[in-house]
């Protein structure tokens, strides 16, 4: 009996010891480096260095005198606290992170280190009475610039677009000198970074550092448009607009004219009250935006002082309403201009293994909707990252729904630290409950990510097509999450706020969003009151096609090696999914459009050169749960 006792006392903790090993080793196998290769696209040799990217970087509010500074820039490296270098003899193709092999340079930036930008150019001719704006699409992480050796100013972070007003800096004629010099810290820093890692491995990806989309200038008058929105009101037929002006008067009205088409629709005049204005537009039938009948109207908006035009701008909206709803069976569901549809989505991760985070070409950054589109899913959730302005254009003309994410940031950069506070997460959850849910940022941090995802609403708040915000996804870096949560409906109460993306959900946000890998048929039976569920993150199958994988020993969710044995698995999993429909799933995102780096479960190669799954057989499967208005 003894003998007994004492095998039994060893046997637990031999059992505990040999779980660590396991978990340990996994972690190790999931989080060790890997090495990745660039690989061509069918846009890359369509890039042209001396212009690439030449289109118009701002659709939803168009002047018709600007200049693209994109192409060769000449560039140079020192210390983070170097000064600036005399010599800028080496060059780099812009917009292109200089980590991605478009840039012509292909090297890791490393947070010791500051990266520096050298531009000449000849600056538009003007008015005396107006303004010339220098615009970035992009910097990642922290710029400072200079203009003929004046300093402008700086700016932090790495996806939200910023100006300066350069009129005062330029010389009287000749060419202009432009500097840009950039420090990132990547997963180091305090800021947010995405999915990048300066060691890429499993779910974390190769750096991208620096002016990663269009720089350019734009001739301005001193009062002028800043801005508009649209708000869709279905029940009255009507759309307000709300706009913003710098510098007008009270004097000063808008005209606003709108168009379906080459017809006028509706017209109106909006007085300027301390540089705002709103005005309701109600056309004698309003065609509303869907994925279906993706249909924007397009508008005028002249700002005028006394019958003379100050500034005429031309712009578009969608409208569309959006909201969480019961249904005749009294299950909460999403709603779209007041029907429920059911959002099955892509996990689009926007990342390109020439460009990396910018799309090699304009063909190439509509491609991923299209091709969405043609696979029958007609939702994109934006996985951490934020695009520039002509893809969420390309997402309201093609015609998908948009959930959009946070990028990720919390501070942590050693590699396998976010593991094991995770793992301290799920310990806690299941002893008491109380899963540490809201990590510990700085104060810095913490600022940091309000003031982001404040700039990054008030970026996208334009587009129809964003009809989701997820503020956190799986407690990457998830903290004050109830205040988070609630600051987000209360500044843009026409879309949804999701809850945390997976993990620990707190009981607020408009939907309670599940990750379910390998467990898709696992369903809550008691469905939250007044909360749409949805599967954020499902599928994850992953089939590596030869000659089209940038890593070796490539990884998925659940692996196959036969294209027939993967199209049947996700047959499988798709039929899941619908049978979950009628007990009140309200919409599911498939991981993911393309592979990236290691990760090879998209539906597409990363380098976009094949299906995996024909489009046609997958519209054909998907449209079980797309079919506009269809049974629960």
């Amino acid at each position: 009996m003894k003998r007994f006792l004492i095998a039994g006392a060893l046997a637990l903790p031999l059992v505990l010891i040999g779980i660590m090993v396991v978990v340990g080793y996994e972690v190790y196998t999931f989080t060790r480096p890997v090495e990745v290769t660039a690989l061509s696209t069918p846009w890359t040799e369509k890039v042209n260095p001396d212009a690439p990217l030449k289109e118009y970087p701002r659709p939803q509010l168009r002047r018709d005198n600007w200049q693209n500074l994109n192409g060769r820039w000449q560039y140079s490296i020192t210390s983070k606290d170097g000064v600036r270098p005399e010599n800028f003899s080496d060059e780099i193709i812009v917009p292109y992170g200089i980590e991605s092999s478009l840039s012509g340079v292909a090297e890791t930036l490393l947070p010791i280190q500051r990266l520096w930008y050298k531009k000449t150019f000849t600056a538009q001719v003007m008015d005396a009475e107006n303004r010339l704006l220098l615009h970035f699409g992009a910097v990642d992480w922290e710029a400072e610039i200079w203009l003929n050796g004046s300093r402008l100013g700086s700016h932090r972070g790495g996806y939200v677009p910023f100006s300066f007003d350069i009129t005062d800096a330029l010389r009287p004629s000749g060419l202009q000198e432009l500097v840009v010099a950039v420090w990132d810290p990547t997963n180091t820093g305090p800021g947010a970074y995405g999915k990048q890692h300066l060691v890429p491995h499993g779910i974390r990806y190769t750096p991208v550092s620096g002016i990663w989309q269009t720089v350019w200038t734009e001739v301005v008058p001193e009062s002028r448009v800043e801005s508009m929105i649209s708000v869709t009101n279905l029940a009255g037929g009507e759309v307000t607009l709300k706009l913003k002006t710098r510098g007008a008067t009270s004097s000063d009205n808008l005209d606003i004219t709108v168009y379906s088409g080459n017809e006028i629709v509706a017209q109106g005049r909006a007085s300027v009250i301390e540089n705002q204005a709103e005005l309701r537009i109600a056309p004698e039938i309003l065609r509303l935006w869907s994925p279906d009948d993706p249909f924007l109207y397009d508008v005028k908006i002249e700002l005028a002082r006394d019958g003379i035009t100050l500034d005429s701008v031309t712009s578009y909206f969608g409208a569309r309403e959006v909201m969480t709803a019961k249904d005749s069976q009294g299950i909460t569901r999403l709603f779209l201009n007041g029907q429920p549809i059911f959002h099955l989505g892509l996990l689009d991760q926007g990342w390109w293994p020439d460009g990396l985070y910018t799309a090699p070409t304009d063909e190439a950054l509509a491609f991923d909707i299209e091709a969405t589109r043609r696979m029958g899913f007609n939702t994109i959730r934006k996985h951490v990252k934020v695009e520039p302005a002509r893809w969420y254009w390309h997402a309201d003309r093609i015609g998908v729904l948009v959930w959009q994410d946070m990028p990720t940031g919390d501070g942590g950069g050693e590699r396998y630290g976010q593991v094991f506070r995770q793992a301290l997460d799920i310990f806690s959850a299941h002893s008491t409950g109380k899963p540490l849910r809201n990590l510990d940022r700085s104060v810095e941090s913490e600022a940091l990510y309000k003031q982001e995802l404040k700039e990054i609403m008030d970026y996208l708040e334009f587009f129809p097509s964003i009809v989701a915000w997820v503020p956190f996804n799986e407690a990457w870096g998830q903290f004050d999450t109830d205040e988070v949560l609630a600051e987000v409906k209360k500044r843009d109460p026409h879309r949804i706020t999701g809850g945390p993306s997976g993990w620990f959900d707190t009981g607020i946000g408009d939907v309670l969003d599940l990750h379910v890998y390998l467990r898709e048929a696992d369903f809550v039976e008691e469905l939250p009151n007044g909360r749409a569920v949805i599967y954020g993150e499902f599928g994850g199958l992953a089939l590596p096609i030869e000659d089209h994988i940038s890593a070796v020993d490539g990884w998925g969710y659940s692996n196959f090696d036969d294209d027939k044995d993967f199209e049947g698995a996700y047959l499988a999993v798709l039929s899941i999914i619908e049978s979950l429909r009628p007990r009140g799933l309200a919409g599911a995102i498939y991981t993911q459009t393309t592979d990236v780096e290691s990760e090879i479960n998209g539906l597409m190669t990363y380098n976009r050169m094949a299906f995996k799954i024909a489009p046609e057989k997958l519209a054909e499967i998907n449209q079980r749960l797309t079919v506009p208005n269809g049974p629960p």
